[in-house]
């Protein structure tokens, strides 16, 4: 689980910005929504909100989040080494390093990972553990001066000879199988990005090397064009998965009641095969069954098509979906489920989490319902006067249990709306 993310210096996120999972003071003791987990002595949420005006910086956190998710599963192998590292600083001002760091929970283990880049290099990395509740360090690199801690057992000299300056140690020691980081790397792999902004420095390669290309992640709607297609690889198709995925296209309401996977094997000229994967769905009819391919379907349809695979998934392993614009093409309804989801631990025993933009104010209301979030799972973005995005907790206004939180998001009181003034599309 997620205990932390820092991040400074990465788009408007200029200032140093921290977003916690750790539950506030607020509620009910009975509320099953905050966790105890082993290794950490404080309840952690399972779902965090993010909310702010247009252009106020809340996609940028998770922007951040997945630089860092990239930098670690592929700056060792994919990115080339003249290219430096492809990272986006704050665009005003002197160009300072940039800083991310993620504190986190593995089997009752406690990590802190995190580095420091420029353009050219990485300056700073470090990974510390508290195995038996105690701090111990693993490695700690300043440029290319290295620190192994006495309990940090491996190939730690030759896998400091191969990483280069643009490439990060954890990165190399996965690649070359070092016996104590294989569980920190895979927890950045079941870290799941869904609809984060294209840019080149979440491309698996850098900008020069080779044609930037998506990883681990699936754009939703991007300009129209359906980026990718979930594909339910022979593990994922198991019945149990395969019901779920159409359980909860059911449940969404869309007029379905099955959908059906047809793949086409096709062979060119060269002998090279490739695969043409189609879905159906099968709609309610009063008359004979109709199914239509994905592509006439809604955008509601195709979206929740999208996030119905990561979101079973992600339940189903635990580890971290985190989507920018939850609320895109969906109903209030099926945001609210999503969330429950991720909130209720009997559907999620494994302590999935999940992180998301929206501006969806239903969730923080009570007309449909008791609100969606707990107060502590609140976080609001606001630019300051210089363009700087400032991430704070809705906590920090001590709202009271029995406050409106939607009326008094809208009012302005805990700010993070847009400033709107003397707008008007009438002629004088």
């Amino acid at each position: 689980m997620l205990i932390e993310f820092r991040v400074e210096n990465h788009r408007s996120l200029r200032d140093e910005q921290v977003l916690t999972m750790e539950a506030g003071r607020v509620g009910d003791e009975s509320d099953p929504r905050p966790r105890k987990v082993s290794g950490y002595p404080e309840k952690l949420l399972t779902v965090a909100g993010l909310y702010g005006a247009n252009a106020s910086g809340k996609s940028n956190v998770l922007a951040a989040l997945e630089f860092m998710r990239v930098a670690v599963l592929a700056s060792h192998r994919f990115w080339s080494p003249d290219d430096g590292v492809p990272r986006d600083p704050f665009a005003w001002g002197v160009k300072k390093p940039s800083l991310f760091e993620a504190t986190f929970l593995i089997d009752g283990i406690r990590f802190q990972y995190g580095f420091v880049a420029s353009d050219k290099c990485f300056l700073e990395e470090w990974l510390f553990a508290w195995p038996k509740k105690h701090k111990q360090l693993w490695f700690e690199r300043i440029e290319n001066n290295f620190k192994f801690g006495e309990y940090f057992k491996g190939e730690n000299k030759l896998i400091e000879d191969v990483t280069r300056p643009n490439a990060l140690f954890l990165s190399a020691a996965f690649q070359h199988n070092h016996p104590c980081l294989h569980a920190v790397f895979t927890w950045f792999r079941s870290v799941q990005p869904l609809n984060i902004p294209l840019h080149r420095s979440y491309s698996f390669f850098s900008s020069k090397r080779s044609s930037p290309r998506r990883y681990g992640s699936v754009q939703l709607l991007e300009e129209g064009d359906l980026r990718q297609r979930p594909l339910l690889s022979n593990e994922e198709s198991s019945k149990q998965l395969s019901d779920q995925f159409r359980e909860l296209l059911v449940s969404a309401d869309f007029g379905i009641e099955d959908y059906r996977v047809e793949v086409e094997e096709l062979e060119d000229d060269f002998h090279n095969r490739s695969k043409i994967v189609s879905y159906y769905f099968k709609h309610r009819s009063d008359s004979d069954n109709v199914w239509l391919p994905l592509d006439e379907e809604s955008n509601g349809t195709k979206v929740m098509f999208y996030m119905a695979l990561p979101i079973l998934k992600t339940l189903q392993d635990g580890g971290i979906l985190f989507i920018d614009e939850l609320e895109r093409s969906l109903h209030p309804y099926l945001a609210r489920k999503i969330i429950s989801q991720f909130n209720n631990p009997e559907t999620n025993p494994n302590n999935a989490q999940l992180i998301f933009t929206t501006h969806d104010t239903n969730l923080l209301g009570t007309m449909l319902g008791e609100p969606a979030l707990r107060r502590d799972q609140v976080w609001l973005t606001e630019k300051n006067p210089e363009g700087a995005t400032e991430l704070y907790p809705l906590t920090d206004y001590k709202p009271r249990k029995a406050e409106n939180i939607e009326r008094g998001y809208l009012q302005g009181r805990y700010g993070a709306i847009p400033f709107v003034e003397n707008f008007s599309v009438a002629g004088e």
